[in-house]
């Protein structure tokens, strides 16, 4: 009896142990107590109808950068030019819809259609993450350098360009294409609306608060979910979550166990252009607007919010979930000074700088005990 008891102890101690070697455990820590936190300080409202849909675009848009920053991070690569890449596409689809797209006097893209927008600007998206990918891996230059160059290249080309065709670093007052186009409407749009239904229906509060119908989230919502869901899977279920992970671990072992490791990083930073391309997509229909300033910094929100969900700087060690937990926890408290008036906006720089040290520091640890010490 008493050898079974100390088998179900030694199962129960290994299960616990298991647990906390998950990458994601501190993110998801964190992130229960900030909820909690932000409940209690706001009454509420942070959770009710607006609150919700309010905290929940702000924590999509950082989570489809960050899941795109994190897989190329498991890779062992940084990419610093996501917020300048986010500028130039919002740049390239405003351009479109109000110009149209011509080259050589042959024009490719009429003024006002949604969808030639999006297309030509994950074109030139992916072709910079190509290039930058290409650059990284045939050099052997550090990403973070390379990268570095195209956060100045892409910010300086995109305020030139709007300079020089719109007279102009913002576009703005373009026509409310969702009205007209469900491409557009899938992006900007409201998404999710039955949520709400069914809580009234069953009696709840949270659809109608004062005078402000909520009528769904933000479609961004949708598509990060969709972007983090296949993120997930590929890393999890598939023999290039392996190459990824196999690539930041170790990329000559890789390399001599026959992972194509340059292909695997071209492809991640081809991926880190593309969810910036979403990102810019979903602001640009939500808003009919875009400006020069759009991204700026949101390379390094990505990169902070990888490393609070438990993505290792040196690579090799990383979840999707993980980021999740990360993104949720740094858009409530983004966004919290909009619940909670009385504290500084600023304070909220001071609680990322002290969790993204705190973050780094518990994944070397929870990295040695995996390793063992190694």
């Amino acid at each position: 009896m008493a050898d079974t008891s100390e088998s179900d102890r030694l199962q129960q101690e290994t299960a616990f142990q298991r647990l906390i070697r998950r990458p994601e455990i501190g993110s998801f820590v964190v992130m229960i107590v900030i909820i909690i936190a932000l409940a209690i300080a706001s009454d509420g409202k942070a959770f009710n109808a607006l609150g919700l849909k309010n905290n929940l675009k702000i924590i999509a848009q950082y989570g489809i950068i960050a899941t795109g920053a994190a897989l190329l991070m498991i890779a062992g690569e940084f990419d610093l030019s996501i917020g300048s890449m986010i500028g130039f596409t919002g740049m390239v689809m405003a351009m479109v819809l109000k110009y149209g797209f011509v080259i050589g006097g042959i024009a490719l893209a009429a003024p006002g259609s949604p969808v030639a927008a999006f297309v030509v600007a994950l074109l030139f998206a992916l072709f910079f993450g190509w290039i930058i990918g290409n650059i990284v891996v045939r050099s052997g230059l550090s990403s973070f350098i390379v990268t570095l160059g195209f956060l100045f290249f892409l910010r300086g080309l995109t305020e030139v360009s709007y300079r020089l065709i719109n007279k102009s670093t913002q576009i703005s007052g373009l026509e409310d294409f969702k009205e007209t186009s469900w491409f557009a409407d899938a992006l900007g749009g409201q998404v999710f609306g039955w949520f709400y239904d069914i809580w009234f229906a069953l009696g709840g509060n949270l659809n109608r608060r004062g005078e402000q119908w909520v009528e769904g989230f933000d479609a961004r919502f949708l598509w990060w979910l969709v972007i983090a869901g296949c993120a997930y899977f590929v890393l999890n279920r598939t023999r290039l979550g392996s190459w990824i992970f196999a690539t930041g671990d170790n990329e000559d072992s890789a390399r001599a166990n026959g992972v194509p490791t340059k292909s695997v990083k071209v492809g991640l930073f081809m991926f880190t252009a593309f969810c910036a391309t979403m990102f810019a997509a979903c602001q640009v229909f939500d808003t009919n607007a875009s400006d020069a300033a759009k991204g700026n910094l949101m390379e390094l929100f990505a990169i902070a919010i990888a490393v609070v969900g438990g993505t290792l700087m040196t690579g090799g060690f990383g979840s999707v979930i993980g980021v999740i937990f990360g993104a949720i926890t740094v858009g409530l408290v983004a966004n919290a000074v909009f619940f909670i008036p009385s504290i500084d906006g600023a304070w909220f720089r001071v609680f990322l700088g002290a969790i993204l040290l705190a973050a780094v520091f518990a994944n070397e640890r929870i990295r040695k005990r995996i390793t063992g010490g190694i």
